[in-house]
C-alpha cells in the first residue's frame, strides 16, 4: 500500500488507475464515511471533533490531486483525456473540501 502511495504521489501510475482507483474507488467513500461522521459528531458539544473528522482525508485528497495531475502529464494517449482527468480531479477535489 505504501508503494502505491508512493507511486501515486510521483505520477507514475496509469492516469486510468490513478483516477478512478485513487478518487473514485477509494477517494468518493473516504470522504463520504468522514462527511456522516461530521454530520453525526457535529451536533451539540462534538462540533471541533466533527471538524476534525470531516478534514481527516484531507492529506490523502491531496496525494490524490497531486499524483492524477502528474499521472495526466505522463499519459501518452490522446491529450484531451489527460486535461479531462485534471479538470475532473481538481473539480473532485473541491467538492471533497467543500462537502
Amino acid at each position: 500500500m505504501i508503494r502505491w502511495f508512493a507511486a501515486l504521489w510521483r505520477g507514475e501510475l496509469p492516469l486510468a488507475r490513478a483516477f478512478w482507483d485513487g478518487a473514485i474507488l477509494y477517494g468518493v467513500p473516504l470522504n463520504l464515511i468522514s462527511t456522516f461522521g461530521f454530520l453525526a459528531l457535529s451536533s451539540g458539544d462534538n462540533t471541533v471533533l466533527g471538524l476534525a473528522v470531516n478534514l481527516l482525508p484531507l492529506p490523502y485528497n491531496v496525494v490524490v490531486l497531486v499524483g492524477v495531475w502528474r499521472s495526466a502529464r505522463r499519459y501518452e494517449g490522446p491529450p484531451h483525456w489527460a486535461e479531462a482527468a485534471q479538470v475532473a480531479v481538481v473539480i473532485w477535489f473541491a467538492i471533497e473540501l467543500l462537502a
